[in-house]
């Protein structure tokens, strides 16, 4: 009897996430109110993020508006961005990094595990590494598994990959 597999990462398309920074730089310099102010966006490090900066922290909320947008009509979940760093303001500006969350920890490995165990007693869950490995005899079953995960109200980002 055949088995079958997916891995379920939390990762996100790099090649999206340069399309969303393009397009909130071509309407931030489209925006009346953003004329003649320090509001910009630049890359953190390595692409691994944003930097944004305004003039206050109410505009780093407007480019954080405009960013979310454009995450949504691109079809990707903006639970990809890590708010949790606070606004730093100094010399007139206001500067936010939001780095990009990616990979699971034990602690959302283990999250995913137990949702999957509780409602789909015949799928086995593995972690390995920053990938929950979850296998199957029914094809149907690994369906269903991910639907769950996807309606799951989890606080990251997740995605399939590896499908046997």
């Amino acid at each position: 009897m055949a088995t079958f597999s997916f891995d379920i990462v939390s990762e996100y398309d790099k090649a999206e996430m340069n399309n969303v920074f393009q397009q909130v730089e071509r309407e931030m310099a489209n925006r009346y109110d953003f004329k003649g102010t320090p509001a910009a966006i630049d890359w953190l490090e390595d692409k691994k993020g944003l930097k944004i900066t305004g003039s206050n922290e109410w505009q780093i909320d407007a480019v954080l508006d405009i960013v979310r947008k454009k995450l949504a009509s691109r079809n990707v979940s903006s639970k990809v961005l890590d708010l949790s760093k606070t606004v730093n303001e100094s010399n007139m500006k206001a500067t936010k990094e939001v780095p990009f969350v990616e990979g699971l920890d034990q602690g959302k490995a283990k999250a995913i595990t137990k949702l999957i165990r509780e409602k789909f007693p015949k799928a086995k869950p593995q972690i390995q590494g920053e990938a929950v490995r979850v296998t199957s005899a029914s094809k149907d079953e690994l369906q269903a598994v991910m639907s769950a995960v996807r309606e799951a109200d989890l606080n990251f980002v997740t995605s399939f990959t590896n499908y046997r």
